[in-house]
């Protein structure tokens, strides 16, 4: 039975989300079809958490297949609305010249020089490209940190097929140059930085980013402001950190089976399985950032891994020393640790919740299947009867699979340089990235009243992880939507490891009798 304050909470919910989708749709109306579209995409992101959490909080269990199959179908209907959105929005600008002539970006305002079009517009622009700088049409400040003539060869790799710069602003020991993007993004940012590449070698770099005003525009640096390798002292401390977390893992082990093992070291052998597990789950994390980072000719420093008693270690913080080509890149390279250290996990868990049976090694309280939706959900479908008891046998590979999952979770929070806020600002930019950082460390303040780890990761974002990964190069081409849709999928993943099960619907599924 519903009790009071369940009935409260799902109906604020339910309001909630139905408002939220109201108001998409309201704004999404003006667009037409493409604001339409752009709204079922939307919907469809939404639609598993509803349709999973709505299903539960009434009672209607969904099991493994069905989660899976609504998983699939839900990634495959946004791949397709995203296909049809782009073939809407291609078709509208075919049919709008106006739009036409200033593709990826917005019309030039009225103090900028495009003002006319055909081939008076054309005439104009090769007149203004050739003619000496004029003061009244394009804004220069009189202390330009580049160099007088590379200042000028830089401007000579403008054009009026590819950008067309209006105004230059000075910044930091570089330049920002204000315009109208004349072609597609990718195209345009590889014939620029070619043509740079040619003119001034490898002295400065090429960032075509989006203003605050929302127009395209490129920021000229030196080389010289590149991420930097990691230092002699930072090495030393991440070798340190390396052989702390070896340490906790076998402390985790021992914990596990009974004793502490930094008081029976000898005991190590009976730890060691448990820590090897868990060395399995961050050793394939930090070999897939590796080889994708590799793959994309980036540099990923060396892991900096966070020691814990608790669960072994709580993951690890990495740095880009080198430039990322796309925000393509950076989802890659965030996504394929937790993705390798993810199905590891999960892989070990159902493997480890397959192998139980009644004499298993471990003997865990119906609580520890509380702790967590996903791994409730699947000790029910798969132990079956044998949850509704008080104390539960499990084999070692399900408690290690669980471990790795709670530490892939946390490295997917979507905040600062996690790896999931990596992966929010490379599919949603720096903006949504920025909000989710701070929402997130308002839900672990909020957490930390009843968690004391909750406390420890909000002080981590605060201190260490606040900050948004630099600009890519690119930083105006969008990923495609299986990108977004796998960013999805591990958001997903992410809530239902770390949520727990509240004591109606534990009730439900009969977890402790």
């Amino acid at each position: 039975m519903y009790t009071t304050s369940e009935n409260t909470t799902t109906i604020i919910v339910a309001l909630i989300a139905l408002g939220i989708l109201g108001w998409g749709y309201y704004r999404a109306r003006p667009y037409g079809k493409a604001g339409i579209l752009a709204w079922l995409q939307s919907l469809v992101l939404m639609a598993p958490w509803l349709l999973f959490f709505g299903l539960f909080a009434l009672g209607i269990y969904l099991n493994l297949v069905s989660i899976l199959f609504l998983l699939v179908a839900c990634t495959g209907l946004y791949i397709f609305l995203g296909r049809q959105l782009r073939a809407t929005a291609a078709k509208e600008t075919q049919n709008n010249p106006d739009t036409n002539q200033f593709p990826n970006s917005s019309p030039p305002s009225p103090n900028e020089k495009v003002t006319t079009s055909g081939e008076q517009e054309e005439h104009q622009q090769e007149t203004e490209k050739t003619e000496n700088i004029d003061p009244k049409k394009e804004q220069i400040s009189e202390f330009i940190p580049i160099p007088g003539e590379d200042l000028q060869k830089i401007k000579d790799i403008f054009g009026i097929d590819t950008f067309f710069s209006t105004e230059t602003i000075p910044y930091q020991e570089g330049a920002i140059f204000k315009g109208n993007l004349r072609g597609e993004t990718e195209t345009v940012h590889s014939q620029l930085s070619a043509s740079l590449a040619a003119k001034l070698g490898d002295r400065y770099r090429l960032f075509l980013i989006e203003s605050p005003e929302g127009k395209p525009v490129v920021v000229i640096l030196p080389s010289t402001k590149d991420p930097q390798p990691a230092t002699t002292s930072q090495k030393i401390l991440a070798v340190v950190l390396f052989i702390a977390t070896i340490a906790t893992t076998l402390e985790a082990g021992g914990l596990l089976l009974g004793f502490d093992f930094f008081n029976e070291v000898m005991r190590y052998q009976e730890a060691l399985p448990i820590a090897l597990g868990l060395w399995g789950v961050l050793g394939a994390h930090e070999i897939a950032h590796q080889v994708l980072a590799k793959r994309h000719n980036v540099s990923f420093s060396w892991p900096f891994f966070l020691p814990a008693w608790q669960i072994g270690s709580f993951g690890s913080f990495n740095r880009f020393e080198s430039l990322l080509p796309s925000r393509k890149v950076l989802f890659d390279v965030a996504f394929a640790g937790p993705a390798a250290g993810g199905i590891i996990s999960l892989g070990m868990l159902l493997v480890g919740l397959l192998l139980s049976h009644e004499g298993s090694l471990f003997q865990m309280p119906s609580e520890f299947f509380k702790a967590s939706v996903l791994v409730g959900s699947l000790a029910r479908v798969i132990l079956g009867t044998a949850v509704h008891q008080n104390i539960v046998d499990v084999h070692p590979l399900a408690i290690i699979g669980w471990l790795g999952l709670v530490i892939t979770a946390i490295n997917l929070m979507p905040a600062g340089q996690l790896d999931g806020g990596r992966m929010i600002q490379a599919i949603y930019g720096r903006k949504v990235a920025g909000r989710a950082t701070f929402f997130t460390f308002i839900v672990l303040a909020i957490a930390s009243l009843v968690n004391p780890l909750a406390l420890y990761w909000a002080i981590i974002i605060l201190v260490l992880q606040r900050n948004l990964e630099r600009p890519c190069l690119n930083e105006l081409t969008e990923p495609d939507d299986a990108r977004a849709a796998l960013c999805l999928l591990a958001l997903f993943l992410t809530i239902v490891t770390l949520l727990p099960l509240t004591p109606a619907l534990a009730g439900r599924l009969g977890i402790g009798g």
